[in-house]
C-alpha cells in the first residue's frame, strides 16, 4: 500500500474517537503506535499499544521513543487524549483543574515536542482534537476548563503551524461538537443533539473523516476544522 511505510501516533486510543482514528490509519496501511491509560496489545505487529497516563510528562516522549524504536519514524501525531469536566466555574476543585491541565495541555505539550523532534528533517503532520464548545460556549453547559484547555490547543495549533511551516511540518485541529462515544450515555443523545443546528450528535466516523481530510490535504495548515453539526455557525 502507498502508506505502508508511514507511522501514526494516536493518544487516548483505547476507545471512542482515539480507537476509531487508530483503526482508520491502520486501514490505510499506516503503522500505528496507540497509547492510553489502559490499552491492550493486539496480535497486529503493526499496531503497538503503549499504556500510560498522557498527563505524565514522561509518557508522550516514551510513546514517541517506542515508535522510533519499532518503526524508525513518526509521520503523524493525533493528540486525541482529553477529559471533559463540566461544572459551574465556582464549583471546580483544584484537583479537577489539575487533572484537566495535565491531560489536555501537559499531554499535548510533551508528546508534541517529542514528535516534532522526530519529524524534523522529514516533515510530518500534527492534529489536535479540540472542541467547538471552547469557541462557542452555551449557557446549558458551563465549561470554562474546556475553554481554557481546548481553546489553548486551538491557539497553539495556529502558532505551531506558522513556526514549522517552513520545515515541512503541518499542524491542524479538528473541533467536534458532541460525538456519540462512551463519554455520553445513549439516553442523553437526544438532548445533546438538540444543541446542534443539525439536531443530532455526531458519529465517530464524522471526526475520523475530518482527521483523514487534513492528513490528505498537503496545502492545509493552521486550520481548525469544525465537525460540529453547525454549532460554530450559531444557534
Amino acid at each position: 500500500m502507498a502508506d505502508s511505510s508511514k507511522v501514526a501516533v494516536v493518544t487516548g486510543a483505547s476507545q471512542g474517537l482515539g480507537a476509531g482514528i487508530a483503526r482508520a490509519f491502520r486501514e490505510r496501511g499506516y503503522r500505528v503506535v496507540a497509547t492510553s491509560r489502559s490499552i491492550e496489545q493486539t496480535d497486529d505487529p503493526d499496531l503497538v499499544a503503549v499504556a500510560g497516563d498522557i498527563g505524565d510528562p514522561a509518557t508522550g516522549p516514551r510513546v514517541v521513543e517506542e515508535a522510533l524504536a519499532r518503526f524508525g519514524r513518526v509521520d503523524t501525531l493525533v493528540n486525541n487524549a482529553g477529559v471533559f469536566i463540566g461544572a459551574a466555574f465556582a464549583d471546580y476543585t483544584e484537583a479537577q483543574y489539575r487533572t484537566k491541565m495535565a491531560t489536555n495541555l501537559d499531554g499535548f505539550f510533551f508528546t508534541t515536542q517529542s514528535a516534532i523532534r522526530a519529524m524534523e528533517g522529514r516533515g510530518g503532520h500534527i492534529v489536535q482534537i479540540t472542541a467547538t464548545l471552547a469557541e462557542h460556549p452555551i449557557a446549558q453547559i458551563p465549561s470554562v476548563l474546556a475553554s481554557l484547555t481546548k481553546g489553548g490547543l486551538n491557539a497553539a495549533t495556529r502558532s505551531l503551524a506558522i513556526e514549522f511551516a517552513g520545515r515541512g511540518i503541518r499542524v491542524n485541529a479538528v473541533s467536534p461538537g458532541v460525538i456519540a462515544t462512551p463519554m455520553h450515555a445513549g439516553e442523553n443523545h437526544a438532548a445533546l443533539g438538540a444543541l446542534h443546528p443539525l439536531n443530532r450528535v455526531g458519529d465517530i466516523a464524522d471526526v475520523v473523516r475530518g482527521v483523514l481530510y487534513l492528513e490528505d490535504s498537503g496545502f492545509v495548515t493552521g486550520e481548525i476544522l469544525h465537525v460540529d453539526g453547525g454549532w460554530i455557525a450559531g444557534h
